[in-house]
Protein backbone atom coordinates (compact mmCIF):
# COMPACT_ATOMS: atom_id res chain seq x y z
CA UNK A 1 0.00 0.00 0.00
CA UNK A 2 2.82 2.54 0.68
CA UNK A 3 5.79 0.72 -1.10
CA UNK A 4 6.92 3.65 -3.12
CA UNK A 5 6.83 5.90 -0.08
CA UNK A 6 10.49 6.20 2.07
CA UNK A 7 10.12 6.11 5.43
CA UNK A 8 8.10 6.40 8.22
CA UNK A 9 7.27 2.20 8.31
CA UNK A 10 5.81 2.48 11.69
CA UNK A 11 2.96 4.70 10.63
CA UNK A 12 2.66 3.36 7.91
CA UNK A 13 1.95 -0.01 9.22
CA UNK A 14 -0.10 1.20 11.63
CA UNK A 15 -2.66 2.56 8.82
CA UNK A 16 -2.68 -0.44 6.73
CA UNK A 17 -3.67 -2.37 9.71
CA UNK A 18 -6.29 -0.05 10.20
CA UNK A 19 -7.43 -0.89 6.75
CA UNK A 20 -7.27 -4.55 7.56
CA UNK A 21 -8.97 -5.05 10.39
CA UNK A 22 -11.71 -2.33 9.72
CA UNK A 23 -10.33 -0.34 12.37
CA UNK A 24 -10.37 3.08 10.62
CA UNK A 25 -10.89 5.96 13.10
CA UNK A 26 -12.81 8.68 12.27
CA UNK A 27 -10.33 11.47 12.92
CA UNK A 28 -6.09 11.39 12.70
CA UNK A 29 -3.46 13.92 12.96
CA UNK A 30 -0.70 13.88 10.81
CA UNK A 31 2.52 16.00 12.45
CA UNK A 32 5.75 16.37 11.60
CA UNK A 33 7.89 18.77 9.77
CA UNK A 34 7.44 19.68 5.81
CA UNK A 35 8.50 17.28 3.21
CA UNK A 36 8.91 14.39 4.94
CA UNK A 37 5.41 12.39 2.96
CA UNK A 38 2.79 13.36 5.50
CA UNK A 39 0.63 14.48 3.04
CA UNK A 40 1.49 11.37 0.27
CA UNK A 41 0.54 8.86 2.71
CA UNK A 42 -2.76 10.86 3.71
CA UNK A 43 -3.61 10.43 0.05
CA UNK A 44 -2.83 6.50 -0.02
CA UNK A 45 -4.61 6.18 3.02
CA UNK A 46 -7.63 8.03 1.55
CA UNK A 47 -7.14 5.82 -1.69
CA UNK A 48 -7.56 2.89 0.02
CA UNK A 49 -10.30 3.80 2.72
CA UNK A 50 -12.56 4.60 -0.45
CA UNK A 51 -11.61 1.38 -2.39
CA UNK A 52 -14.33 -0.98 -3.00
CA UNK A 53 -12.32 -3.48 -2.87
CA UNK A 54 -10.00 -2.67 0.14
CA UNK A 55 -7.71 -5.18 -1.16
CA UNK A 56 -4.42 -3.01 -0.63
CA UNK A 57 -3.63 -3.26 -4.18
CA UNK A 58 -2.20 -0.27 -5.55
CA UNK A 59 -3.06 -1.84 -8.89
CA UNK A 60 -6.94 -1.75 -8.05
CA UNK A 61 -9.70 -1.08 -11.33
CA UNK A 62 -12.52 -0.40 -8.81
CA UNK A 63 -14.55 2.67 -9.95
CA UNK A 64 -13.48 4.63 -6.67
CA UNK A 65 -10.09 4.47 -7.28
CA UNK A 66 -10.08 4.92 -11.08
CA UNK A 67 -11.86 8.33 -10.06
CA UNK A 68 -9.54 9.07 -7.05
CA UNK A 69 -6.09 8.49 -9.42
CA UNK A 70 -7.84 11.19 -11.55
CA UNK A 71 -8.35 13.42 -9.10
CA UNK A 72 -12.33 12.93 -9.86
CA UNK A 73 -14.07 10.90 -7.20
CA UNK A 74 -16.51 13.04 -5.15
CA UNK A 75 -16.13 11.20 -1.98
CA UNK A 76 -13.23 12.59 -1.46
CA UNK A 77 -11.47 16.38 -0.62
CA UNK A 78 -8.26 18.44 0.47
CA UNK A 79 -8.96 21.80 2.02
CA UNK A 80 -5.59 24.06 1.68
CA UNK A 81 -5.04 27.37 3.83
CA UNK A 82 -7.17 30.21 1.62
CA UNK A 83 -3.95 33.10 1.90
CA UNK A 84 -2.26 32.57 4.80
CA UNK A 85 -4.73 30.81 7.06
CA UNK A 86 -7.37 27.79 7.17
CA UNK A 87 -10.89 30.07 7.64
CA UNK A 88 -13.96 29.00 9.72
CA UNK A 89 -16.03 29.69 6.07
CA UNK A 90 -13.94 26.32 4.60
CA UNK A 91 -14.99 24.29 7.93
CA UNK A 92 -18.61 25.30 7.38
CA UNK A 93 -18.44 24.34 3.81
CA UNK A 94 -16.62 21.25 4.87
CA UNK A 95 -19.54 20.30 7.57
CA UNK A 96 -21.79 21.22 4.86
CA UNK A 97 -20.47 18.42 2.37
CA UNK A 98 -19.42 15.94 4.97
CA UNK A 99 -22.71 15.49 6.15
CA UNK A 100 -24.17 14.19 2.24
CA UNK A 101 -23.64 10.81 1.44
CA UNK A 102 -21.11 8.92 -0.08
CA UNK A 103 -21.52 8.84 -3.92
CA UNK A 104 -19.59 6.10 -5.44
CA UNK A 105 -17.67 4.70 -2.22
CA UNK A 106 -19.00 3.25 1.05
CA UNK A 107 -16.93 6.31 2.83
CA UNK A 108 -16.08 10.29 3.02
CA UNK A 109 -12.24 11.43 3.19
CA UNK A 110 -11.25 14.78 3.97
CA UNK A 111 -8.05 15.95 4.30
CA UNK A 112 -7.20 19.31 5.99
CA UNK A 113 -3.34 20.04 4.84
CA UNK A 114 -1.27 22.54 6.49
CA UNK A 115 -3.97 22.18 9.30
CA UNK A 116 -2.23 23.64 11.95
CA UNK A 117 -2.92 27.19 9.92
CA UNK A 118 -6.42 27.07 11.24
CA UNK A 119 -7.73 30.24 13.03
CA UNK A 120 -9.06 29.45 16.36
CA UNK A 121 -12.54 30.25 15.30
CA UNK A 122 -12.24 27.69 12.49
CA UNK A 123 -10.71 24.81 14.82
CA UNK A 124 -13.58 25.62 17.52
CA UNK A 125 -16.38 25.24 13.87
CA UNK A 126 -14.54 21.73 13.28
CA UNK A 127 -14.86 21.01 16.66
CA UNK A 128 -18.37 19.82 16.18
CA UNK A 129 -18.08 17.51 13.58
CA UNK A 130 -14.93 15.71 15.22
CA UNK A 131 -17.15 15.20 18.57
CA UNK A 132 -20.43 13.36 16.24
CA UNK A 133 -18.90 12.78 12.49
CA UNK A 134 -20.68 11.12 10.52
CA UNK A 135 -20.33 7.25 10.60
CA UNK A 136 -18.77 6.87 7.16
CA UNK A 137 -16.98 9.67 7.56
CA UNK A 138 -12.74 10.26 7.77
CA UNK A 139 -10.86 13.54 8.59
CA UNK A 140 -7.14 13.59 8.51
CA UNK A 141 -5.56 16.95 10.04
CA UNK A 142 -1.98 16.94 8.48
CA UNK A 143 0.52 19.93 10.23
CA UNK A 144 4.04 20.73 11.22
CA UNK A 145 3.49 22.36 14.70
CA UNK A 146 1.29 20.09 17.16
CA UNK A 147 1.37 23.29 19.69
CA UNK A 148 -0.93 25.42 17.26
CA UNK A 149 -3.66 22.70 17.58
CA UNK A 150 -6.49 23.22 20.26
CA UNK A 151 -6.09 20.66 22.81
CA UNK A 152 -10.08 19.86 22.47
CA UNK A 153 -8.85 18.95 18.65
CA UNK A 154 -6.02 17.22 19.76
CA UNK A 155 -7.74 14.80 22.06
CA UNK A 156 -10.62 13.70 19.34
CA UNK A 157 -7.59 12.78 16.95
CA UNK A 158 -5.58 9.89 16.77
CA UNK A 159 -1.97 11.33 16.52
CA UNK A 160 0.56 10.33 14.82
CA UNK A 161 4.02 11.67 14.76
CA UNK A 162 5.85 11.65 11.78
CA UNK A 163 10.14 11.08 11.82
CA UNK A 164 12.38 13.01 8.96
CA UNK A 165 13.80 10.60 6.03
CA UNK A 166 17.04 9.12 7.69
CA UNK A 167 20.10 10.91 5.13
CA UNK A 168 21.13 7.36 4.05
CA UNK A 169 17.16 7.31 2.38
CA UNK A 170 17.38 10.35 0.99
CA UNK A 171 21.10 9.72 -0.41
CA UNK A 172 19.94 6.78 -1.98
CA UNK A 173 16.70 8.05 -3.36
CA UNK A 174 18.67 11.38 -5.23
CA UNK A 175 20.83 8.67 -6.73
CA UNK A 176 18.27 5.71 -7.72
CA UNK A 177 14.95 8.22 -8.65
CA UNK A 178 17.12 11.38 -9.79
CA UNK A 179 20.39 10.75 -10.68
CA UNK A 180 22.26 12.97 -8.76
CA UNK A 181 25.23 11.46 -6.78
CA UNK A 182 28.16 12.99 -4.90
CA UNK A 183 26.50 14.60 -2.46
CA UNK A 184 27.86 16.00 0.71
CA UNK A 185 27.25 15.41 4.46
CA UNK A 186 26.42 19.03 4.43
CA UNK A 187 24.08 19.18 1.96
CA UNK A 188 22.48 16.19 3.87
CA UNK A 189 22.04 17.70 6.97
CA UNK A 190 20.48 21.00 5.59
CA UNK A 191 17.57 18.69 4.50
CA UNK A 192 17.03 18.17 7.94
CA UNK A 193 15.47 14.69 6.98
CA UNK A 194 12.97 16.16 4.23
CA UNK A 195 12.64 14.31 1.38
CA UNK A 196 10.67 17.40 -0.40
CA UNK A 197 13.73 19.91 0.10
CA UNK A 198 16.05 16.77 -1.24
CA UNK A 199 13.70 16.65 -4.22
CA UNK A 200 14.35 20.43 -4.99
CA UNK A 201 17.94 19.89 -4.82
CA UNK A 202 17.31 18.85 -8.61
CA UNK A 203 17.18 22.60 -9.52
CA UNK A 204 19.27 24.11 -6.61
CA UNK A 205 22.70 22.23 -6.88
CA UNK A 206 24.81 24.49 -8.53
CA UNK A 207 23.03 27.11 -6.50
CA UNK A 208 24.66 25.19 -3.28
CA UNK A 209 27.61 24.81 -4.65
CA UNK A 210 28.20 28.97 -5.16
CA UNK A 211 27.51 28.59 -1.82
CA UNK A 212 30.16 26.27 -1.28
CA UNK A 213 32.83 28.60 -3.15
CA UNK A 214 31.72 31.70 -1.50
CA UNK A 215 32.21 30.21 2.11
CA UNK A 216 35.60 28.20 0.93
CA UNK A 217 37.31 31.91 0.23
CA UNK A 218 35.78 34.01 3.42
CA UNK A 219 39.39 33.60 4.28
CA UNK A 220 40.87 33.92 0.60
CA UNK A 221 39.54 36.67 -1.65
CA UNK A 222 39.05 40.14 -1.02
CA UNK A 223 35.80 41.77 -0.10
CA UNK A 224 35.21 42.94 -3.79
CA UNK A 225 35.36 39.44 -5.40
CA UNK A 226 33.11 37.98 -1.88
CA UNK A 227 30.16 40.00 -2.80
CA UNK A 228 30.21 38.81 -6.26
CA UNK A 229 30.54 35.08 -5.45
CA UNK A 230 27.65 35.99 -2.47
CA UNK A 231 25.50 36.71 -5.75
CA UNK A 232 23.60 33.33 -4.94
CA UNK A 233 22.58 34.46 -1.47
CA UNK A 234 21.51 38.07 -2.92
CA UNK A 235 19.02 36.17 -5.14
CA UNK A 236 17.44 33.83 -2.23
CA UNK A 237 15.24 35.82 -0.77
CA UNK A 238 12.52 33.39 -0.49
CA UNK A 239 14.15 30.81 0.79
CA UNK A 240 17.04 32.72 2.78
CA UNK A 241 16.67 30.88 6.02
CA UNK A 242 17.56 27.53 4.36
CA UNK A 243 20.95 28.97 2.87
CA UNK A 244 21.97 30.97 6.10
CA UNK A 245 20.95 27.65 8.04
CA UNK A 246 23.69 25.68 5.14
CA UNK A 247 26.17 28.44 5.86
CA UNK A 248 26.66 27.83 9.52
CA UNK A 249 26.47 24.05 8.38
CA UNK A 250 29.48 24.78 6.36
CA UNK A 251 31.15 27.16 9.06
CA UNK A 252 30.55 24.57 11.86
CA UNK A 253 32.92 22.10 10.15
CA UNK A 254 35.23 24.82 9.48
CA UNK A 255 35.11 25.63 13.49
CA UNK A 256 36.44 22.15 13.72
CA UNK A 257 39.78 23.49 12.24
CA UNK A 258 39.98 27.11 12.64
CA UNK A 259 38.13 29.25 16.31
CA UNK A 260 37.49 32.08 14.12
CA UNK A 261 34.54 30.71 12.18
CA UNK A 262 32.75 30.05 15.33
CA UNK A 263 32.34 33.94 15.55
CA UNK A 264 31.13 33.69 11.97
CA UNK A 265 28.61 31.24 12.77
CA UNK A 266 27.24 33.86 15.02
CA UNK A 267 27.17 36.45 12.47
CA UNK A 268 25.27 34.44 10.29
CA UNK A 269 22.33 34.07 13.49
CA UNK A 270 22.78 37.81 14.01
CA UNK A 271 21.71 38.05 10.24
CA UNK A 272 18.58 35.27 10.84
CA UNK A 273 17.26 38.20 13.58
CA UNK A 274 17.62 41.29 11.62
CA UNK A 275 15.84 39.82 8.87
CA UNK A 276 13.06 38.28 10.55
CA UNK A 277 12.54 42.03 12.09
CA UNK A 278 12.07 42.84 8.48
CA UNK A 279 15.31 44.76 7.76
CA UNK A 280 16.56 45.88 4.36
CA UNK A 281 16.92 42.49 2.73
CA UNK A 282 20.35 43.37 0.84
CA UNK A 283 21.81 45.95 3.44
CA UNK A 284 21.57 42.27 5.93
CA UNK A 285 23.12 41.30 3.26
CA UNK A 286 25.76 43.54 2.63
CA UNK A 287 26.64 43.86 6.12
CA UNK A 288 26.95 39.13 6.51
CA UNK A 289 29.44 39.59 3.72
CA UNK A 290 31.05 42.63 5.39
CA UNK A 291 31.34 41.08 8.60
CA UNK A 292 32.35 37.41 7.38
CA UNK A 293 35.10 38.90 5.79
CA UNK A 294 35.92 41.15 8.89
CA UNK A 295 36.59 37.99 11.08
CA UNK A 296 38.50 36.52 9.02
Amino acid sequence: MFETILGNEKNKQILQKSIQNNTISHSYMFVGIQGIGKKIIAKEFAKNILCLNRNNNNDCTCKSCIEFETNNNPDFSIIGPDGNSIKIEQIRELQKKIQEKPIISNCKVYIIDDADMMTQEAQNCLLKTLEEPPEYATIILIGSNENLFLPTIKSRCMILHFEPISNENIKKYLQTELAISNIDDEMLDIFQGSIGKAIELKDKKEEYEKIIAFVENLDKKDIIDLYKLAEPIYKSKEEIFEILDYINILLLKKARQNYLYTDCIQIVEDTKKRLKQNGNYDMCIDNLVFNLKERM
